[in-house]
């Protein structure tokens, strides 16, 4: 059925209807249309991509709405999907990483895939310098394994033979990392982020560096257990051949989407959006399709949803089809991040004070890659701490990137857009608090505290676009304002996502599926929920199992 195009009141759906048109169910669709089954996908919203979107927030300049750089996205997708025949570019963003300073000739700036990075790093500790190379063999030890562990069903606790047999896999991957990476890895998943960092160095600079990406959708303290991983999560990732590496999508995330539902339209597959569900179509305990908001019914031998596994069972799935226990542990499954998401219009770039010193070039040039506004396991302590008795950090960790200074299609000429991604902002506010009263004050505690770091913001500012927790889950279905579709902690990942028994994306009803972020391998644009996903539904098609 072409995009947008009414289906009678109760129709047939195909083999397969897919919830959601976020990128993981698109890319579920291709492969299960590769496959030869014919394959529904209904989005609520006006576009597909859920949160891998470019929309035009301010007249003139357009930006990638929520998630905003590429990294995670399987390099086996974009060629089994062809997405760059389908429009797809997705550019090398310079490694670089600038931590700013508040006066002239201050702050850091690395290069990590650079010879001089090892030199900044000297700079800080010699010490450090000598310790620097074995902890990025580490790095790409866990990044390799968790990269194989992503396109992986997870065994389910008290499964069966498959189950099974899946463990002694994973045992026998481990064991050949040996003794000594074996403890490292092991570190890492179970670990405090401030404790493994303060296991290999003494620069505070140098953690601030590396534990950045912990805090990613992430709220939490420093010193809570497990937060390592998430550094880790954000690693496996892979752009043009260079694993580890971050990379920009030509004209915003929503090219990623768009690629891949140009893929899936391709391959037959039927997507409409302005369609949200209702609800999941329950006899004798098998899902048998979907009803829509309109009262269209639509009937499919499998179901799969792209939603947070939370709003799947307590909007989607009718009341008393799950049994009592696995609704309390679904309503348990922790879905928050503190995620504050700000996408500024710029007449020209902020000028920073520790740049004064640069010229033009060479501070448009130290602006490519990462800025990142954070400091010491006190200031996250701190942020992580002002967010739950407060709200939100009075210091707030912020990753801010300026996408216009190498993709000029985003803005008007000489003008750009900045997306800021800024961390700990609660979901729940303290003392009555609602997000709908306190949006314009978070939003301006941010500009004040980036505006001493840049004097200019406020008064480059052409325009810009708040989005609160709240609003996260309200437009873009992340309960809790989570991004991740659920807290990445070691008693929800593997074969804990997202509660155990159901980690190998089979739900409790026959014929009902989860291919997005809530399973394994967990959120960031990678694809691999989906692509996991759609090929345990070919394996029970093809048995005639559903």
């Amino acid at each position: 059925m072409p995009m947008g195009q009414a289906a009678s009141p109760n129709s047939a759906g195909g083999d397969v209807i897919i919830v959601g048109a976020g990128h993981n169910g698109l890319v579920a669709a291709s492969y299960l249309a590769q496959a030869g089954f014919s394959v529904q996908v209904f989005e609520r919203r006006h576009q597909v991509g859920g949160a891998a979107i470019t929309d035009e927030f301010v007249p003139g300049y357009r930006n990638s709405i929520c998630a905003y750089v590429v990294s995670l996205l399987n390099p086996r997708i974009i060629e089994d999907l062809d997405l760059p025949r389908h429009g797809l570019e997705i550019m090398d963003r310079a490694d670089h990483t600038l931590i700013p300073g508040r006066s002239a000739g201050s702050g850091h700036f690395f290069s990590e895939h650079d010879a001089s990075f090892h030199e900044a790093v000297r700079a800080l500790s010699i010490r450090d310098a000598e310790r620097i190379g074995a902890f990025e063999e580490v790095l790409q030890m866990a990044a390799d394994v968790l990269r194989e562990l992503a396109e992986q069903t997870p065994p389910n606790l008290g499964g069966g033979l498959m189950d099974l047999l899946r463990a002694g896999k994973l045992a026998n991957r481990l064991r050949r990392l040996g003794p000594e990476m074996q403890a490292e890895f092991l570190k890492i998943m179970t670990m405090s982020v401030a404790e493994y960092l303060d296991e290999w160095f003494e620069s505070p600079v140098l953690k601030t560096l590396f534990s950045q990406q912990a805090f990613v959708g992430n709220m939490v303290s420093p010193y809570a257990p497990g937060s390592a991983y998430v550094l880790i999560h954000h690693y496996f990732g892979e752009i043009n051949g260079k694993t580890g590496a971050w990379g920009h999508a030509r004209g915003g995330m929503g090219a990623i989407s768009e690629a891949m539902a140009s893929a899936a339209r391709e391959r037959g597959v039927a997507i409409e959006v302005n369609a949200p569900v209702r609800q999941i179509l329950v006899e004798d305990g098998t899902a048998r399709g979907v009803e829509l908001a309109d009262g269209r019914t639509f009937r499919a031998r499998a179901v799969a949803a792209n939603t947070n596994p939370k709003l799947l069972f307590s909007e989607l799935v009718p009341d008393g089809a799950v049994s009592a226990d696995f609704r309390r542990r679904i309503t348990n499954y922790r879905s928050h991040s503190g995620t504050l998401r700000i996408n500024l219009a710029v007449r020209q770039l902020p000028e920073f004070t520790c740049l004064t010193d640069l010229s033009a070039d060479q501070q448009a040039e130290r602006l490519q890659g990462l800025i990142m506004f954070s400091g010491d396991w006190q200031y996250c302590e701190a942020a992580f701490h002002d967010a739950v008795t407060q709200g939100w950090s009075a210091q707030p960790i912020i990753e801010m990137y300026i996408p216009t200074i190498i993709d000029d299609s985003l803005a008007p000429p000489g003008q750009h857009v900045i997306s800021l991604f800024c961390q700990h902002f609660a979901y729940e506010l303290p003392d009555g608090r609602h997000w709908d009263e306190e949006k314009h004050n978070a939003a301006e505690h941010v500009i004040d505290f980036l505006s001493a770091y840049c004097p200019n913001l406020p008064h480059i500012l052409v325009g810009m676009q708040v989005l609160t927790p709240l609003d996260l889950e309200r437009e873009f279905g992340l309960t809790g304002g989570c991004i991740m579709h659920g807290v990445l902690s070691l008693d929800q990942m593997f074969s804990m996502r997202p509660v155990p028994g159901y980690a190998n994306y089979r739900m409790p009803l026959d014929g009902l599926y989860l291919c997005g972020s809530g399973a394994h391998p967990g959120g960031g644009v990678s694809g691999n929920p989906g692509r996991n996903a759609a090929r345990e539904i070919i394996k029970d098609l093809r048995r005639k199992r559903v």
